[in-house]
């Protein structure tokens, strides 16, 4: 069984250390603004077609950071989210109940919510907020089967190539391209050769855009545009 513990980062908000593995939830320059930059301005927020719903999935569900600021993200538009994460190892409360990022984010409000999200039945579709729908399913990637053109993004949050090497592998992200609907984002924090080409053979256009303090660049893909 791994072993975890909190940890606190360059920007005041804690990650959790899987210390078996010796890698970390987030990065220790900051947890939070890793999380903002990556996941909301680089990937929600350039999804095309700002006026529709939206439906998104995280591989990689882990602390609830990025399912947190998306729905703050989507109340403030008033835009409703179908948010579907992916967590074969979820936490324990007794870490859950460390996490403070509900207060560096928002009110009470998101307190309540953040807690919800984690104890929610698995695989059954839950409004967190008035916008926000989480249904969480407890399986690994791999063994999941998703409708093709089902999301408009994806959160690609696993932990590292080396660390998980299965997840970042031609069958993964052919699997993910035909997930999402044309001018789709997977959006990750990788930038390692093998995973851009793995990205483009399936049939990505990928970028290399700017990253977070600590980062230099992070990988942005998108299924291109029906002709």
């Amino acid at each position: 069984m791994d072993t975890l513990e909190l940890k606190p980062t360059g920007d005041g908000s804690p990650t959790i250390l899987n210390t078996t593995i010796n890698e970390s939830y987030h990065s220790t320059n900051g947890a939070l603004t890793e999380s903002r930059h990556i996941f909301i301005d680089q990937g929600y927020h350039a999804v095309p077609g700002k006026s529709r719903d939206m439906t998104i999935l995280e591989v990689g569900f882990g602390t609830g950071l990025n399912a947190l600021l998306t729905m703050v993200e989507c109340e403030k538009e008033k835009r409703k989210v179908n948010y579907i994460g992916i967590e074969p190892f979820p936490l324990e409360d007794e870490l859950l109940k460390q996490l403070t990022y509900p207060g560096l984010v928002g009110s009470c409000t998101e307190r309540s919510s953040f807690y919800k999200m984690h104890h929610i039945p698995w695989e059954v579709p839950f409004y967190i907020s008035d916008h926000f729908i989480l249904y969480k399913i407890k399986q690994k990637l791999q063994e999941v089967d998703f409708q093709e053109g089902k999301f408009n993004l994806v959160y690609f949050d696993a932990f590292s190539p080396e660390t998980q090497p299965e997840l970042w592998t031609l069958p993964v992200f052919a699997k993910l391209f035909a997930s999402l609907q044309p001018g789709g984002i997977l959006i990750t924090y990788s930038v390692k050769g093998e995973v851009r080409r793995s990205l483009k053979s399936v049939g990505f256009d990928v970028e290399k855009i700017p990253g977070p303090p600590g980062k230099r660049e992070i990988t942005r893909a998108q299924k291109p545009l029906l002709s």
